[in-house]
């Protein structure tokens, strides 16, 4: 008779366990799953397109102890910005936000030519340039080497590294401390987020202020924006938990902004804590009431995000099955990082999109990450004749639609997916 065998009994495999990058709790909640993704901004080359690309989960978490919406590391940072797709200056609108930004620090706390202006992850210059066409002394600190050395075509002075507290001490050896420190959008970027407030307040004159631009996590909640969330992007923040970090940092937020850019926006003002010379005003106390009775500090706020992007996935890829059914062509318009995963989460192909469109010549020629959809100039747009554009870049949309207003010469039509799916016929008034 033959022996039984008995299944060999394998030891249970540990769990793996998240914890905080700010207050180290364990990650037990979670915010949204978008399932396997590429980073957004590894656009393919057509001779890399028989070869794997590495997928990684888009596992959004939020942590029950100080209310941070964050991303595991997988990949170092150096892996995702040192020779980074994304330059500023392709935005008109983003151009023009810059220069409001400096007329108004300029105006507000007296910044001039004995001044001194420090950016953090300053890009292609896009920013700084105005400073400089002011007589203003500027420097940029930029992770990019090839973004940083467009910069420096602009006579924006830029050190290449990543920023944090060992970086901030150096440059004030080298550099001094400057009298007002921004970062736009680069709050969110960094993983260890400790180091990097902390070189804030190393590197801020004692007098200075720092500003930082973030998409805000109420906004991203209330209106739907779930392809925000990437790899390049670990953090997604509100008001009550940046003024948490800032304070474990000894900087204290004294005025807080709210902006339309990147679908909702904060422009957060701090202050060394010993600084008391800018009392902390209405504007921080009224928002951070709001973020409460919107619901941040309540998990069960964070835990119905998911099906609410889930029913939008499912919106999206009905008119786009519906339009491909009745014979309409379809193309994007923008590779960006959000539309990066959208496509992704969606399983948007080139069975949907034949194509997608850029201005930037960086991006033309190559494939979206994932899923392989041609990058073409924008003029193939006309070419095409398309009946819909989709426009990725939604935060963008007017302008795009500016841009592109020639598609209506065939009747072509706008789609945009965010925060639910719309068709628009018509040009911007303005």
């Amino acid at each position: 008779m033959a022996a039984i065998l008995e299944p060999v009994k394998q030891p249970p495999v540990s769990a793996h366990v998240a914890h905080c990058r700010f207050c180290g709790e364990r990650l037990e909640h979670t915010f949204v799953d978008l399932g396997l993704s590429p980073l957004c901004q590894t656009h393919i080359e057509p001779q890399a397109l028989h070869r794997m690309e590495p997928f990684y989960p888009l596992h959004a978490r939020v942590c029950g102890g100080c209310w941070l919406v964050q991303l595991e590391e997988f990949v170092a940072p150096d892996e995702i910005f040192s020779d980074y797709a994304y330059f500023s200056s392709y935005s008109d609108s983003w151009i023009e936000h810059a220069r409001r930004y400096v007329d108004a620090m300029t105006e507000r706390f007296g910044i001039g030519q004995r001044s001194l202006v420090v950016e953090i992850a300053s890009n292609d210059g896009y920013l700084l340039q105005h400073f400089v066409h002011d007589g203003v002394p500027v420097h940029g600190i930029e992770p990019a080497a090839n973004v940083a050395r467009v910069a420096v075509d602009k006579r924006v002075p830029t050190t290449v590294a990543f920023f944090g507290v060992e970086t901030a001490r150096a440059f004030a050896r080298d550099h001094g401390r400057p009298q007002l420190l921004l970062g736009n959008n680069v709050l969110a970027h960094v993983p260890d987020i400790n180091d990097f407030v902390a070189g804030m307040r190393e590197l801020l004159a004692p007098e200075g202020v720092i500003t930082m631009e973030f998409p805000h996590l109420l906004q991203l909640m209330k209106n739907n924006q779930y392809d925000t969330i990437y790899h390049e992007h670990f953090s997604y923040l509100s008001l009550t938990t940046v003024e948490r970090i800032f304070a474990a940092h000894e900087l204290v937020l004294f005025d807080v902004e709210e902006l339309p850019t990147h679908g909702g926006s904060l422009r957060i003002y701090a202050r060394h804590r010993e600084d008391v010379g800018r009392p902390v005003g209405n504007r921080v106390d009224a928002l951070r009431e709001r973020e409460r009775a919107f619901g941040l500090t309540d998990m069960v706020t964070y835990t119905g995000f998911g099906e609410k992007v889930h029913e939008t996935k499912r919106r999206l890829l009905s008119f786009l099955i519906d339009a491909k059914s009745n014979g309409k062509r379809i193309v994007g318009y923008g590779a960006p990082g959000k539309g990066n995963t959208l496509l992704n989460y969606c399983g948007i192909r080139t069975d949907f999109l034949d194509f997608t469109v850029d201005r930037s010549p960086h991006k033309q020629g190559r494939y979206t990450p994932g899923t392989r959809i041609p990058i073409l100039d924008p003029s193939a747009i006309r070419e095409a004749r398309p009946d819909y554009v989709l426009i990725l870049p939604w935060n963008l949309e007017e302008e795009v639609r500016r841009q592109t207003a020639f598609i209506r010469e065939w009747g072509g039509q706008w789609v945009v997916p965010i925060p639910e799916p719309r068709v628009i016929d018509h040009i911007p008034d303005h």
